[in-house]
């Protein structure tokens, strides 16, 4: 069976069930063709003014074609685009399909990728490795390969990156440091902060160049383990790294002031002011400021940064909670760390298992006599499946 077959079979029929619009998918009906009067009447706006998932805009574009337009890739690439970002996906995907089926030899790279991302956002995981096996190999680049790996990574499927990462590796397909970071992005989301280094390893051995965001993960993964002597190493090879701009170099230059300096400086302009003016990719991790900020005892500032984590969207993890435990108990705020471990508690993070720091945490809050919140640390040990090791057995 081609891949266009098997894609047909599976796209859109009156039994598939999306993962993300939340509705079932009802076949091709068509849209009202009666627009009003005074609205534009171009394919972008006729497909845009499809108001339920179940419609399809598979028909629209039939239906343009059949009065006698053009529906040119380009033109539909955006609308493509466009639609993902208003979260539609499922017309979108629709569109994405449309194209592979009747313009496949104006398919870029970059079409492919988002079919891949489309499928997992409409049918889930498994649908966008089915088609991605039935591609065609000319199709494979490393681009598509790796909107599969981001896939995975998302959906926190260790084995199944894993092993896609080695055959992407074992291919002559030249990546770049995308893929790379999206290896480094599932080893820190699930704990297992080793293997960043090993991939790190490996991007260095092939002579890719990192990027800032490369940084900010392996930086992620030090705050992780509370490693400041790893920290400090990542920004020297940033100081060095030929590729590194201004930005770099502010940021740079602000957190070393931060690591040695004694006291803040006089100035207003603060790592944390700083970050603004730099955009959220680029934002060194709010662990990482915690943690420095902690280092010279600013527990207003710790603080602050704290309740700025809660109120953006990142979804909070183990990790988080445990770096600003380690900074309240560092700075002696035995209340402060008590009101977040009743938050932690009181929170569904199950995602990173973070045992051996946590233990530690453990020790520290028996030493200082804190026994209240050492024995809550604990029940949150056993809630979230944690191995309680050492002194907390």
């Amino acid at each position: 069976m081609s891949s266009k077959s098997l894609h047909h079979k599976r796209s859109f029929s009156s039994t598939a069930e999306p993962t993300s619009d939340g509705v079932r998918l009802a076949g091709d009906d068509a849209e009202s063709s009666s627009y009003p009067m005074e609205a534009p009447d171009d394919l972008r706006s006729r497909i845009f003014r499809l108001r339920l998932p179940k419609r399809s805009a598979t028909s629209v574009i039939e239906k343009w074609i059949a009065e006698g337009r053009k529906a040119t890739a380009p033109e539909l690439r955006n609308i493509v685009r466009d639609l993902k970002k208003s979260q539609r996906f499922k017309h979108a995907l629709e569109i994405s399909e449309w194209m592979r089926n009747h313009q496949e030899s104006e398919l870029s790279e970059s079409d492919y990728a988002m079919l891949i991302d489309l499928i997992t956002k409409v049918f889930g995981v498994q649908s966008a490795e089915e088609i991605f096996e039935a591609l065609p190999p000319n199709a494979k680049s490393c681009q598509v390969y790796t909107a599969l790996l981001h896939s995975y990574s998302r959906a926190k499927l260790v084995e199944q990156a894993e092993s896609l990462f080695e055959r992407i590796k074992d291919s002559n397909l030249s990546c770049n440091i995308l893929t790379f970071n999206e290896m480094m992005t599932l080893y820190t989301s699930v704990g297992q902060l080793n293997k960043v280094h090993v991939v790190v390893e490996e991007l260095k051995r092939r002579k890719i160049s990192p990027d800032l965001f490369t940084y900010n993960l392996r930086v992620s993964a030090c705050a992780a383990v509370l490693d400041i002597d790893g920290v400090k190493k990542i920004l020297d090879e940033m100081a060095s790294d030929s590729n590194s701009d201004d930005p770099w170099s502010t940021y740079i230059k602000l957190t070393n002031i931060y690591i040695a300096a004694a006291h803040f400086p006089s100035s207003e302009n603060s790592l944390v002011e700083s970050d603004k003016k730099i955009s959220q990719r680029e934002w060194i991790t709010y662990d990482f400021l915690i943690l420095l900020h902690a280092g010279l005892g600013n527990i207003q500032t710790v603080s602050q940064i704290w309740k700025a984590l809660q109120l953006t969207s990142q979804k909070m993890s183990s990790r988080n909670y445990i770096c600003v435990l380690s900074s309240y108990l560092l700075l002696g705020k035995l209340k402060e760390a008590s009101d977040v471990i009743d938050e932690w508690k009181q929170s569904k993070v199950l995602d990173i298992d973070m045992s051996d720091t946590c233990s530690r945490l453990f020790d520290g809050f028996m030493k200082v006599g804190s026994i209240d919140t050492a024995e809550t640390l604990r029940e949150i040990m056993r809630q979230k499946n944690f191995k309680i090791t050492r002194s907390t057995a």
